[in-house]
């Protein structure tokens, strides 16, 4: 008998344990008799569907599984496209009430204590904006000083007020997905600094040392080993800001910071997944001169490595040949060599060429961008600083000799360089990642490639630069 109950009670331990795996969130919606009820959430800036539930004969709508839900900030969807935001964190196992008339402020949640104070804050944070907006509004339109600052006084006060409830659930939910979202809200305090004595322009030296503080800290308040991270409507926005807005888009930089801000996954492997991805594709997909090398940077290390166990074989295949094409002409590189014959049969050799400034254009006559671009360049660029030590190699891509020539003396470009590679010697096309037509590099006088992929208009503002900086 003992041995009998003994079986009874583990029977009863366990399914009470498989229960406690899963999840059962009930919810009743006064005013709402919707068919469907879809639960969403948070990731990489958009909202995706997780499960639907339909309406039960009592109207109330539960969404269950025997797994738990991964954390983080849900949606709830009704019908007419309204919809509510909902924490799940570690109790997986409540119910909610709310009414159609005002989904938040009518909101009662039992059960997930967790839940049930993002949801208070929520609300908090509602009330003391409306008591923001007429402060503000008075404010703006306050003349005299005394009631400017009673004013100002009230604004600060409503701001402590929310800080200590932000302090408060804090310090009451160590661990949680809710510490973790609240923290991960809060913006970088840049203390007040002061430059070093004697500087020659303090306002520029404080300026760069508060950006420089500002770079370094950007991340303090996000545990970036965290995957729950993901399932918020900020994080792949705070990423893009840092990457796009904070800092200079200059290849190396973005390089650098892209390795620095990998590594801080600490080794977990969905964020540091996401985290590889999200970078090589937006460097893959960058439209900023000279980010291929990113791209490269990145593929090399994580996905030609081994690293990434998530892509397949063909992924590696198509990576490892757009690789081999782009590593020769990344910007700072020196050009890959080649030696071509012009259509008089001369021979040139690319490193033989002396200029400060070598333009170095991809091109054929069939192109229809071709038949504008080139004698833009011509017009734009060549005749405006023919004077300086500039050199134009236009290589023509095909092999046909009587268009190409036609196209010259048409447009009076007789003082180019004009070089082609019948034979295919000189693997041009891998070499300077010539996949389409007009391509245009430009070299300085060591043939170091300096830009590339660049436009006939936006030369001249380069060549300006350049010169000047010169």
């Amino acid at each position: 008998m003992k041995y009998f109950s003994s079986i009874i009670i583990s029977l009863l331990i366990f399914s009470c344990s498989i229960k406690a795996q899963g999840h059962n969130i009930n919810i009743k919606i006064n005013g709402v008799n919707d068919s469907t009820l879809i639960l969403g959430y948070y990731f990489n800036k958009k909202m995706l569907v997780k499960d639907t539930t339909y309406i039960q004969p009592d109207g109330k709508y539960t969404f269950a599984g025997k797994d738990k839900l991964e954390e983080g900030l849900y949606i709830v969807y009704l019908q007419d496209q309204t919809y509510f935001d909902l924490l799940i964190g570690a109790d997986q196992d409540f119910s909610i009430t709310t009414s159609k008339s005002d989904l938040l402020n009518q909101m009662k949640i039992n059960g997930a204590d967790e839940s049930a104070d993002f949801l208070a804050y929520q609300q908090y944070l509602v009330s003391k904006q409306k008591e923001a907006v007429p402060i503000q509004e008075q404010f703006k339109s306050a003349t005299d000083p005394t009631l400017k600052k009673q004013l100002q006084d009230k604004i600060g006060q409503l701001t402590a007020d929310v800080k200590s409830k932000y302090d408060e659930l804090v310090i009451k939910h160590p661990g949680s997905f809710l510490n973790l979202f609240l923290k991960a809200t809060q913006e970088v305090e840049v203390p007040a600094m002061t430059a070093p004595a004697g500087s020659s322009n303090p306002d520029s030296v404080v300026q760069r040392m508060r950006y420089d503080y500002y770079k370094t800290h950007y991340f303090d308040h996000f545990k970036m080993d965290d995957p729950r991270l993901l399932r918020t409507p900020f994080f792949t926005t705070k990423l893009d800001t840092y990457f796009n807005n904070v800092l200079l888009q200059v290849p190396d930089t973005i390089i650098k910071e892209s390795h620095r801000v990998i590594a801080m996954a600490n080794g977990n492997y969905e964020m540091e997944k996401y985290l590889i991805q999200h970078l090589f594709n937006r460097a893959n997909e960058s439209k900023i001169m000279g980010m291929d090398a990113v791209m490269v940077s990145l593929g090399e290390a994580y996905y030609l490595s081994g690293h990434a166990d998530w892509v397949d074989d063909e992924f590696i295949k198509n990576l490892q040949e757009r690789v081999d094409k782009i590593s020769p002409n990344i910007i700072g590189n020196t050009a890959p060599d080649f030696k071509m014959q012009s259509y008089t049969d001369e021979f040139y050799k690319l490193s033989e060429i002396r200029a400060d400034i070598t333009i170095l254009v991809f091109w054929e006559p069939e192109c229809g961008h071709c038949e504008k671009e080139i004698p833009k360049l011509n017009t734009e660029v060549w005749q405006k600083y023919s004077n300086q030590s500039i050199k134009m190699i236009a290589v023509y891509t095909q092999w046909e000799k009587d268009p190409w020539i036609e196209f010259i003396h048409n447009n009076e470009l007789n003082d180019w360089i004009h070089l082609y590679d019948p034979y295919n010697r000189s693997n041009f096309r891998n070499n300077y990642d010539i996949y389409s037509t007009p391509v245009i590099y430009i070299l300085d006088k060591d043939k170091k490639i300096l830009a590339k992929r660049i436009g006939a208009e936006q030369i001249p503002g380069f060549l300006d630069h350049y010169f000047k900086l010169k």
